[in-house]
This record gives C-alpha cells, structure tokens and sequence, in this order.
C-alpha cells in the first residue's frame, strides 16, 4: 500500500525538487500541496505549484492556500537574500507556463485536518518552508497534533544556522509556530541542516536532466543551476548546493537513509538566540521523546535514489 503524502511548500527551487522527488516516488501518494510563505509569498507559491504539477504531468493534485504571514506578523515580504537564493519568481527565472487550474478555495489548515481525520497513520506531512501553517491546524484542533505524522524541513541542532549563528531559515520565519510544533506534535522527525548541508548537487547531474531534452528536464537544470550559482557565492566551500527540501520527502520514502537522535525540543523565541532549535530541558527525562531528529545521512544513496526518481520523472 503507498503512503499518502501532503507537500507543504513555499514553492521555490529545492521545494520544486522535492515536489519533482515526491511524484516520482511510486511508494508515494501525494494528495494535495499546501502553499505557505518563505521563499516567495504565497501566491506565488501556489502558482510555481500548480504549473509544477501540470509539467510533471500531475493536473489533478489540488493545491490549498495557507497563512501568507508569520503567526506573531500582520504581513511578509520576501527577504533580498531569498531573492537571490531562488530568483523574483522563485524558480531561478525558469520560465513556467500559466497554470491552468486555480487554488482550491478550502483553506490549507481544514484540508490538513481533514486529511490527518480520513488517512490518519498511512498519512506523512511534509512542511519545508515554516510551521505557520502546521501550527495554525494544531491550534484550530487539538486532535492534529496527536495524529499528524510530519516529516519537516527546518532547523539546525549541530551546526551553525544559514541566517544567524544559531538559526535556520524555514524557523527563523516562525519560532513561534515551530515551537508550538516542537512541543505539542506526537511524531515530528526534523531533517535540519545538520544532514541537507551533507547532500550536494552539481552542475554534472544538473547537465544529465537538460540532456534528456524535455520540458521537465530543461526546466529543472535551468532552476538548479540557477540555485548552484548562489551557492557559489554564499557557501563556496560546500561545492554545489544543498538538497533540503527533498531531503525530507526522501526520508518520508525510506527513513533509514538517515540516522536519528530521539530528544523533545523546543525553539528560543526571544533574544539573540531567537530561533534556536535545542533540546527541551523540561522534558529531558520524559520517557516518550516526540522528535526525531536527523543527525547523519547516507549521502551517496540518497542521491543516487534523487537522481534515479526526479530523472524518470521528467525524462517522460
């Protein structure tokens, strides 16, 4: 039986991986995406999506509306460095066409709820932008967050964060809602930068997708390549970019692509250390540990399995 799945996007270039990861993984179901903010704002979001969807030859997957602002915020506009990280339309200027179909009218958080209510266990969440959204369905139903099986990209426990000393991106947006999930969620298994950091992608893969000739292919390869030449910039050091957010749809196929710590955590929302993901010293002695979180991977596998799943994909 496939594991039914739910994309929690702000819909730029490695979100357009991971999406690219989840409908090319046949152990894999995805019923719907959910747009947040991050990358880019939310429409845009959801219109990288739905053209996304229709290019990998997927029209049917509904896409819902979330938050379009952090839970402590009246509003958001995307950060420069996010501008320059994914580009203005927040696919690296890859040209996607006007998608046909419109955002659902139901509002992400009842289409989460609903799904976690009808699939429950054969259900997996994976959020790879911040937690506004996953927080907004545990504060609207407590039964959420006992149920909802979540996979998130975010946060960095053993390594410095990519926006402050101590803070990642995707929780940075949010350390409010993050914290909410940290210490209210059964079952979140965090894959932070302390693994997708560990999983790099070059222009050596990139050129085997815009050998296929494809849309979906040259799409692709113009995006990350795009992406790789930020990296260039940013973090020379690591040698091509980063592969979060697929990172976690690939530990929501198989977990055992990477090893994981099991501790209850809680995020710093005040301060200089606002942000900071860290263990929970309230509950370091509880027997149930609600996280679980990604601290090494097997990183030649998984992208040999990224590269074997996304090109069968887009070479169709």
């Amino acid at each position: 039986m496939t594991t039914k799945i739910i994309l929690d996007l702000d819909t730029g270039i490695d979100d357009a991986l991971a999406l690219a990861y989840a409908l090319g993984s046949p152990e894999l179901e995805l019923i719907g995406v959910t747009g947040t903010y991050g990358n880019v704002l939310v429409e845009t979001g959801t219109r990288n999506a739905l053209a996304l969807l229709e290019l990998f030859g997927s029209p049917d997957v509904p896409v819902f509306a979330g938050p379009t602002h952090a839970s402590t915020r009246d509003s958001f506009e995307v950060l420069p460095i996010s501008e320059f990280i994914h580009g203005k339309n927040g696919v690296g200027e890859a040209v996607l066409a006007e998608p046909t179909a419109q955002v659902q009218e139901k509002s992400a958080v009842d289409f989460l709820i609903e799904s976690v209510r009808e699939h429950g266990d054969n259900l997996v969440i994976v959020p790879t932008g911040p937690s506004t959204t996953i927080a907004a369905a545990i504060d609207a139903d407590p039964s959420f967050a006992e149920n909802a099986r979540i996979v998130m990209m975010g946060g960095a426990l053993t390594v410095p964060g990519n926006v402050s000393p101590v803070a990642e991106a995707n929780v940075n947006q949010d350390p409010e809602a993050t914290d909410r999930l940290f210490r209210t969620a059964a079952d979140v298994t965090m894959i932070g930068l302390d693994v997708t950091l560990q999983t790099l992608l070059t222009y050596e893969e990139t050129a085997q997708w815009r050998a296929l000739g494809t849309p979906g292919g040259d799409f692709l390869a113009e995006a990350t390549d795009y992406y790789i030449r930020s990296y260039e910039t940013n973090s020379p050091h690591l040698g091509g970019c980063g592969l979060h957010d697929p990172l976690a749809v690939g530990v929501a196929v198989d977990p055992s692509l990477v090893e994981l710590f099991d501790v209850n955590l809680k995020v710093d929302t005040e301060g200089a250390l606002r942000g900071r993901v860290i263990a929970d010293e309230t509950r370091l002695n509880d027997p149930v540990k609600t996280a679980h979180v990604a601290i090494n991977v097997d990183k030649e596998r998984f992208v040999s399995e990224f590269m074997r799943r996304i090109t069968g994909l887009v070479s169709r």
